[in-house]
């Protein structure tokens, strides 16, 4: 049994480049540091596999909510993963074959006794776009598929689309399509690579102008106030990276029954912490690998949604 202090690694991009301002994994960081828990950071490059034990290479690290000065290199650390409790997969996107490649490490240490958030097999699982497909009753009509006819025939029938790489993260080569645009064709054989990438197409829903709403799900249950990303002008696209202006917003009803019907379902495939896209009353993306939003969101309403995250996390590692 492990003794001392809980011991956190958070596995993300340089340290030394987030906006503290507005990072949801510095929030994280700073929220189990008060817990007394000591930090782990590590980045891809530390993760190892060495005949089936997972590996890692990094530093210990302090944290502060400081602008200027937001953490400081306390020490080397290195050893198997499962000596750490917990592991925060924080990793931003792209989902590329070194992000599936390091989910196998993580899965090691995952057997061997760590609790990983979220994961790794859910990362590799839950498609932050087709994953919506599980839900069909909670989405606008979607289609994803590669052929051209097959996304002419479905922008003939909603006459305005949405079309969007499956690969893709804050707003790049998202595409409003209407039925007469000249560049219709020209964006298809883009964004699918002349029929050999699959992309996803949906029915324009016009609440965009209100925002692109981020519902925050902890162990399967809704904050209370999403973040509405609102676009800028002369932009489609609801994402605070694309110029967007976040509003924090109560949830209403139609938000509520969306996080309970998909919810649960992340929960028991050990999601611990989600976003659920919502635009006007559709779920249009469930985002797994690193939701943002919890500064913004605390922020407006005095909120700790951080330290509800590590009361969650360890709910589940003392009922393991």
């Amino acid at each position: 049994m492990k003794t001392g202090p809980r011991q956190i690694g958070v596995i993300m991009d340089p340290l030394a480049g987030i906006s503290p301002k507005k990072d949801s994994t510095l929030a994280m960081m700073l929220a189990a540091q008060a817990r007394g828990w000591q930090l782990v950071y590590l980045e891809l490059a530390g993760l190892a596999l060495r005949d089936g034990v997972a590996l890692g290479s990094g530093h210990r690290v302090s944290v502060q909510d400081d602008e200027h000065h937001w953490f400081s290199l306390t020490g080397p650390w290195g050893g198997r993963l499962s000596d750490l409790d917990v592991l925060l997969m924080r990793k931003d996107p792209p989902f590329d074959m070194e992000y599936v490649h390091a989910t196998y490490i993580l899965q090691r240490a995952e057997i061997a006794g760590a609790l990983v958030v979220n994961s790794p097999a859910a990362l590799r699982d839950i498609n932050e776009k087709v994953a919506t497909a599980w839900f069909p009753q909670c989405t606008p009509p979607t289609l994803i598929a590669r052929r051209h006819a097959q996304l002419r025939a479905f922008l003939g029938e909603h006459r305005k689309i949405v079309i969007k790489p499956l690969d893709g993260m804050g707003g790049r080569s998202v595409f409003v399509v209407e039925e007469h645009d000249p560049n219709r064709n020209v964006i298809m054989e883009t964004l699918t690579d002349n029929q050999t990438r699959y992309v996803m197409a949906q029915r324009y829903v016009p609440e965009i102008t209100d925002g692109d709403k981020r519902v925050l799900l902890i162990d399967g249950q809704p904050i209370d106030f999403l973040l509405a990303r609102v676009p800028g002008g002369g932009d489609h696209r609801g994402n605070l990276v694309a110029g967007a202006r976040g509003e924090g917003r109560p949830l209403a009803a139609r938000e509520r029954w969306i996080a309970a019907e998909v919810g649960p379902e992340l929960a028991r495939k050990g999601v611990i912490f989600a976003g659920l896209d919502v635009i006007g009353d559709y779920l249009t993306e469930i985002n797994v690998t690193s939701p943002t939003g919890i500064r913004e969101l605390d922020r407006q309403f005095g909120l700790k949604i951080a330290d509800q995250l590590m009361s969650a996390i360890e709910h589940r590692l003392e009922t393991r």
